[in-house]
C-alpha cells in the first residue's frame, strides 16, 4: 500500500516542509520508522545507503521537538555519525526540513574552534549533532551535560565499529539517561553490533527495508583484470574513465589514503578534472571539494571509504574500484554511491593478480554473480609521450587524439599547452611527463654518458 507523508502523523510543519522540498511519498524505510519514532519506540533501522534513512528520523525528531525547550549546555536530543561530512549532511537536513520551526541545532565536529561550538551550545541546543570525539571533549571540558537527552540517534553503526569508535559510543550511553529513546542505524548487523543494541536498546522495533547485504538492481557490476604495478592499475583506470559510457560524474575508491593523493594527482596530470577527499585533509578542503563534486563542477572524486560512507550525492553515474575492498560489506556501500533513486549506474571493480578472494568474499555476501569484462581493445591515444601502454608493449611519442573526441571527465587543454606540446619541458622529465611512465631524454639533446650505464630495477 503507498502512502503519503501526510498520512504519516507528523506535524503540519514537517510536512509543509516536506512537501516545498517537493516530496510527497516516503520511501520503505521512511514510512515504515517515522510511525514508530513518533511513538516514541526505540529502533533499528536496517537500509543500505541511499534509501532516505536520514530523513526517516529527522522528520519524526522535529514533530517531537514542536514541544519544549533547551537549557544552556543541555542538549534535548543527540546525533551521532561516525565522520565530519556524514554529520554535515545530517545539519543540513534539519535546516532543510526544519525552517518552519525554531529550533537551536549545534554541530560539533573536527576542524572547527571550540569557542564557537561552546557559544552555540550556551545558547541551548535542541538537536545536538555530533562526532563521538569531539563531542567527549566537549563533556571532558565540562561544558556539556547530557542529563536532558531524550532521544539519541546513533547513525551509520557498523562504520563506528570499523573506525573503533564503539568505546566511545558505550561510553555516551552510560552518560545519557537510561529512559530515553535510541534510534540505532545500519546497513549492516554484524555480531558486535547486534550485542550494542541488545545492551543499550529496550524492546526494539525492527526495521529492515532490503534485503541485508543486497546491491541495487539498478548497478551494472563489472569486473576487471589488471596488471598488478600501481602504474598497471592506474593506466587501466584511465582507459575504463574515457571508455565509459554515459559518463556524467563518478567517485573512484581507494583502500588507502595515501593512494586516493596518488591516484588523484595522476588523473590530473592526465587531464582529468578530479579531486581527492579523505581523512588527513582539513576540513575547508575537504568541504570545497565535496561542494564542487555535488555542484557538478568536479566530474572525479577520488576517496576513501570512511571519507565518502552514506554522503548524498543522488546523481553519480560511475563507481570505480580502484582497490578491492578487503571488507565484503564495503564493496556493498561503496557502489551504492550511484543506482540511487531509481537511477541507473555502473560500478566497475579493478580486479589484480591475487586479489579473486576478495571477489569471492563479495559475491558470496551479495548472492550473485559479476561478469567480468574485456579491457579496452586498444590502449587510449591521448597517453602522454614516454608512457608505456598497459600490456607492457610499446612506447607512443605524441598524441594522437581527434579534438572532438574529449570525455565528459577530461579537462579541455589550454592551447598554451598544446603550442608547447612539439618543444622539450623545462621541468624535470620525469614530472613533466607523467608519474606513471620512465623519463625520457629523446628530445634533450646529448645524454651524458653515465646515464647510459646499466642500472638495476628499481624497487
Amino acid at each position: 500500500m503507498t502512502v503519503e507523508f501526510s498520512e504519516l502523523g507528523l506535524g503540519d510543519k514537517v510536512t509543509e516542509a516536506v512537501a516545498a522540498a517537493g516530496y510527497t511519498k516516503p520511501t520503505d524505510i521512511q514510512a515504515q520508522a517515522i510511525p514508530h519514532v513518533l511513538e516514541k519506540k526505540d529502533l533499528i533501522g536496517i537500509a543500505q545507503t541511499g534509501t532516505g534513512k536520514t530523513a526517516s528520523f529527522v522528520l519524526p525528531m522535529l514533530s517531537l521537538l514542536e514541544k519544549g525547550r533547551a537549557r544552556a549546555r543541555m542538549p534535548r536530543t543527540l546525533i551521532l555519525e561516525p565522520t565530519r561530512e556524514l554529520a554535515a549532511q545530517v545539519h543540513e537536513n534539519f535546516e532543510k526540513y526544519g525552517k518552519n520551526h525554531r529550533l537551536t541545532v549545534a554541530l560539533l565536529i573536527g576542524g572547527v574552534s571550540f569557542e564557537d561550538q561552546n557559544k552555540k551550545l550556551d545558547r541551548g541546543a535542541d538537536v545536538l549533532i555530533a562526532t563521538p570525539g569531539r563531542m567527549l571533549d566537549h563533556f571532558e571540558r565540562g561544558r556539556l551535560l547530557l542529563t536532558g537527552v531524550d532521544i539519541l540517534v546513533i547513525d551509520e553503526a557498523d562504520r563506528m565499529l570499523d573506525m573503533g569508535f564503539i568505546p566511545d559510543i558505550e561510553r555516551i550511553c552510560s552518560l545519557l539517561p537510561p529512559r530515553r529513546q535510541t534510534l540505532f542505524f545500519s546497513a549492516t548487523m554484524p555480531p558486535e553490533i547486534q550485542k550494542l543494541t541488545q545492551r543499550f536498546l529496550r524492546d526494539p522495533v525492527k526495521v529492515e527495508v532490503a534485503r541485508q547485504n543486497s546491491t541495487a538492481d539498478t548497478i551494472e557490476q563489472v569486473l576487471l583484470k589488471v596488471g598488478k604495478t600501481p602504474a598497471e592499475k592506474r593506466a587501466a583506470l584511465r582507459d575504463q574513465i574515457r571508455a565509459a559510457k554515459d559518463l556524467k560524474n563518478a567517485i573512484i575508491f581507494c583502500n588507502r589514503k595515501r593512494d586516493v593523493a596518488t591516484v588523484a594527482r595522476s588523473l590530473e596530470r592526465h587531464g582529468f578534472d578530479a579531486g581527492a577527499l579523505h581523512g588527513d585533509m582539513d576540513q575547508k578542503s575537504r568541504t570545497e571539494t565535496l561542494d564542487r563534486f555535488r555542484s557538478g563542477s568536479l566530474a572525479i572524486l577520488v576517496a576513501s571509504d570512511v571519507a565518502a560512507r552514506g554522503l548524498d550525492i543522488p546523481a553519480v553515474s560511475h563507481v570505480f574500484n580502484f582497490d578491492v575492498p578487503t571488507h565484503a560489506e564495503d564493496y556493498v556501500h561503496r557502489i551504492g554511491r550511484t543506482g540511487r533513486a531509481g537511477r541507473s549506474g555502473t560500478a566497475i571493480t579493478l580486479i589484480a593478480p591475487g586479489e579473486t578472494k576478495y571477489v569471492d568474499a563479495i559475491t558470496k555476501l551479495i548472492q550473485r554473480d559479476i561478469a567480468w569484462a574485456d579491457a579496452p581493445a586498444a590502449a587510449s591515444p591521448s597517453a602522454p609521450a614516454g608512457e608505456e601502454a598497459p600490456e607492457g608493449g610499446r612506447k607512443r611519442g605524441r598524441r594522437t587524439r581527434n579534438r572532438d573526441e574529449k570525455p565528459a571527465a577530461e579537462k579541455p587543454q589550454p592551447k598554451k599547452a598544446a603550442e608547447q606540446a612539439g618543444r622539450p619541458h623545462r621541468e624535470h622529465p620525469r614530472r613533466a611527463n607523467n608519474d606513471d611512465g620512465p623519463a625520457s631524454f629523446k628530445s634533450e639533446g646529448h645524454i651524458p654518458a653515465f646515464l647510459l650505464r646499466p642500472a638495476g630495477k628499481r624497487a
